[in-house]
């Protein structure tokens, strides 16, 4: 099959070399040419231009849009709702906002034009071990796409499918990330809670492994948690910065919208905005506070 890949960053390039390898004909567009050599050097064309991809790609074309969500991809699927005609197919694969999506769909299909959202997982790991797809849009649309589909997920009757209409497919892969986010928070608490008992002398790395063969909490997520804790033990390397992609922010608010207590994902997020105040100026305030009724020591700053 032969499609256009719009934006070549890591996982976008992945991507691509994931098709091409799988035997499809890829065309690749990115603003940086560095970016289009790269994947000209592992089998696809490039392109340098939206209007040079839809040039190069036969008709009914397939263009999978693969570039950060909100204003680029609002600006991407714009011209590309002037260059294609009826026929032929976008598929948003980035993490745009579900109501973003449903918005892109109703401007393609007024043209004629197929559109699919794509939830898309799986990281810089996709290229070896695949990538989870939840697609969202006309069934049929979907059916006729699934040959990228089958190539791109772990195995072709695995790791991904059909969820819904138009905007189902980013609103779950939203969810998924909200979850991831409640996930790590509390893997980070388990291990700093175990690095606080000094007088055990507890090995993080070893015990990482240990966790990872038949425990319950086993996961991809304790997989990579094992290799930073084999890398650096002490991950003295590492600012205790946590941004957030934006998608744990959606979920909440989705949770607020219907009425859903998500506690731990909501904790979560907020974790992730206590990692980025230096000044901390809350903690501060609590502090004096309990000197103030207690007179409970305070530390000072040098």
């Amino acid at each position: 099959m032969e499609l256009a890949m719009i934006g070549l960053g890591k996982m976008g390039l992945n991507m691509a070399t994931r098709l091409v390898r799988g035997g499809h004909q890829v065309v690749g567009f990115a603003r940086s040419e560095e970016s289009i050599q790269a994947a000209i050097k592992m089998g696809a064309q490039g392109a340098r231009s939206l209007d040079e991809v839809v040039a190069k790609l036969k008709a009914p074309r397939v263009v999978w849009v693969m570039v950060p969500a909100g204003k680029i991809t609002d600006d991407t699927i714009e011209k590309l709702s002037k260059l294609l005609v009826t026929g032929d197919t976008v598929i948003d694969g980035g993490n745009s906002n579900y109501k973003d999506t449903i918005r892109h769909a109703a401007l393609l299909e007024a043209k004629g034009i197929d559109f699919l959202d794509s939830g898309t997982s799986g990281g810089v790991w996709g290229l070896e071990e695949g990538y989870s797809l939840m697609i969202g849009g006309q069934a049929q649309v979907a059916e006729k796409m699934s040959p990228i589909f089958k190539t791109l997920a772990p195995e072709a009757d695995k790791g991904w499918g059909y969820v819904g209409p138009h905007g189902a497919g980013h609103y779950v892969k939203m969810v998924h990330n909200g979850i991831e986010y409640g996930m790590m928070q509390a893997l980070a608490e388990g291990f700093n809670i175990m690095k606080a008992k000094q007088e055990f002398g507890l090995d993080l790395a070893k015990i990482s492994e240990i966790w990872r063969y038949g425990s319950v909490v086993r996961s991809w997520l304790l997989d990579l948690t094992a290799l930073a804790l084999k890398a650096d033990p002490t991950l003295s390397d590492i600012q205790p910065w946590v941004a957030d992609s934006g998608e744990g922010r959606w979920t909440v608010a989705e949770a607020i919208d219907h009425d859903v207590p998500a506690p731990i994902i909501t904790l979560a997020l907020q974790m992730r905005f206590v990692s980025r105040d230096n000044e901390n100026y809350a903690a501060r305030l609590l502090a004096a506070m309990r000197n103030q009724f207690g007179g409970h020591s305070v530390k000072k700053t040098d």
